[in-house]
């Protein structure tokens, strides 16, 4: 499978482009990327390759690496401590909630898991810039 850099990508329109390891630009869908992947420029993926209507299309993408910010960078995007408390706050409940539907054999509904499994995912880079 071909690997690439994601050279552009906009998340309101739903694509962008790959620039492949051979130098081969490859058209980058919303509906290949893994569900709650946040995509950024400078990323590397792996990828199948399909002939679209337009030239090569990106299938079956999986990240391989996601580009790190400068420490500057991370911290101006990062959330005061008492911003961060009341996150955290809300969040306890929530998964408080879900332990007891757990606990009762019930998973919570596909797109409920999608939601908290993207709430974890922000706190995480929040903690980790």
């Amino acid at each position: 499978m071909p690997n690439g850099k994601v050279r552009f990508y906009d998340e309101e329109r739903g694509f962008g482009f790959i620039q492949g390891d051979d130098g081969e630009q490859v058209y980058l869908h919303a509906s290949v990327i893994p569900d709650g992947t946040e995509v950024q420029q400078g990323m590397r993926l792996e990828y199948s390759v399909a002939d679209g209507r337009k030239g090569p299309q990106a299938l079956s993408v999986r990240v391989l690496d996601t580009p790190r910010l400068p420490t500057r960078a991370r911290n101006r995007n990062r959330k005061s401590a008492d911003e961060m408390a009341v996150i955290i706050e809300d969040l306890v409940k929530l998964l408080d909630g879900l332990g007891g539907r757990l606990k009762n054999g019930q998973y919570p509904e596909r797109a409920q898991g999608r939601t908290v499994a993207a709430l974890l995912r922000r706190v995480a880079d929040d903690f980790d810039a």
